[in-house]
């Protein structure tokens, strides 16, 4: 993947700003609101929205071409210049949900079976055996999402702090690869990962699954150093050796360089895209405002795309379907009930997709 676009360092994409960032014309600002003012219904659940109900004129070649970007491109786009100020945050959470609707089929994202997060400091500890960082205000591990598209609207920042930062894989991987091949074989051995207490009835507290492995020659990562921890304390889990235990540690280093590691700031309008078989995330810790109404608030969606890659073997313990154009991937959690798989089918439909 040397040649690949997704291979860069914070440098080379800091350089190429203009092929990942999309700003939203006043035109298409006033589409998404028209849109939005025409489909909202108060009091309607998000998951008896239509792809139909939004129709997003002008704006959505912007956002579209941010998504081809992501899935196809760096791992990464921003837009800029959603409607934020015109909008309160019920209706800026439907928003996040209606762009949502026109790029692929929604993911569970935790043990309520929810396909919304709001990403505030609810009080939680990240590091415990159950803590997620969304609900935080923690400085989190470098990671992956469990979903091949993780979303993320800004709706207010922080008074200080939550800057997001990204990595490219296949650029840590090279540099693994160059400063450290002896210790590289680790990377594709498979470890468990800690479901952090939210497996559905059918699953096992963690899982093995590989850092790195290849499909139709593409190369593919997770990492999430915080669930690899909470794995190690649970019984029956493989305990890893010192030696693979210096590869994790290593490479978790190796992420954080200041070098790979490119940091950026969300303002309230952006529209954050990442693609998570090629790209690590992060954010630092954060102080929040003391005015409710003004702490730091994103809106999270997972996303399986209609488009995605052909993904290793190794990937179908935790997105249960490696098939392209197959709704797979997410925290599938403890309620999802039928109301959830009929929504799933209804907007695998829509962006002729299947259910695996």
């Amino acid at each position: 993947m040397t040649n690949s676009p997704a291979v860069w360092t914070a440098a080379t994409l800091e350089a190429g700003r203009g092929q990942w960032i999309f700003t939203l014309d006043d035109h298409a600002r006033r589409d998404l609101l028209a849109a939005l003012t025409q489909a909202r219904e108060p009091g309607k659940d998000l998951l008896d929205y239509r792809r139909s109900d939004f129709d997003f004129g002008t704006a959505w070649p912007v956002i579209g071409r941010a998504f081809e970007e992501a899935k196809h491109g760096r791992g990464v786009a921003l837009v800029r210049g959603l409607p934020r100020a015109e909008l309160g945050e019920k209706d800026f959470e439907l928003l996040t949900w209606a762009l949502g609707l026109h790029a692929g089929v929604a993911r569970p994202q935790g043990k309520a079976s929810h396909y919304l997060s709001a990403v505030r400091d609810a009080g939680t500890a990240y590091r415990t055996g159950t803590g997620r960082g969304y609900s935080s205000n923690a400085e989190l591990d470098f990671h992956t999402d469990s979903a091949d598209m993780v979303v993320l609207s800004c709706y207010n920042k922080a008074a200080s702090g939550g800057m997001s930062i990204t990595t490219s894989t296949p650029a840590a991987y090279g540099r693994m690869k160059q400063e450290y091949p002896d210790l590289l074989d680790f990377l594709h051995q498979p470890i468990h990962f800690s479901r952090q207490g939210e497996q559905a009835p059918d699953e096992a507290p963690s899982y093995p699954h590989p850092i790195f492995d290849e499909a139709d020659g593409r190369l593919f990562s997770k990492w999430n150093w915080n669930r690899v921890t909470s794995a190690q304390k649970l019984d029956g889990v493989p305990r890893l050796s010192a030696r693979h235990r210096e590869a994790l540690e290593t490479f978790d280093r190796l992420v954080r360089r200041a070098d790979l590691a490119h940091e950026m700031w969300l303002e309230p309008g952006d529209l954050q895209i990442i693609n998570s078989h090629v790209t690590l995330h992060s954010r630092t810790d954060f102080t929040d405002h003391d005015d409710p109404a003004r702490k730091r608030l994103l809106f999270r969606l997972w996303l399986a795309p209609p488009d995605g890659d052909r993904l290793p073997e190794s990937w179908r313990v935790l997105y249960r379907a490696v098939e392209p154009g197959t709704v797979r991937g997410g925290i599938i959690g403890q309620q999802h009930d039928e109301r959830c798989r009929a929504f799933e089918r209804r907007q695998a439909q829509a962006m002729g997709m299947h259910i695996a």
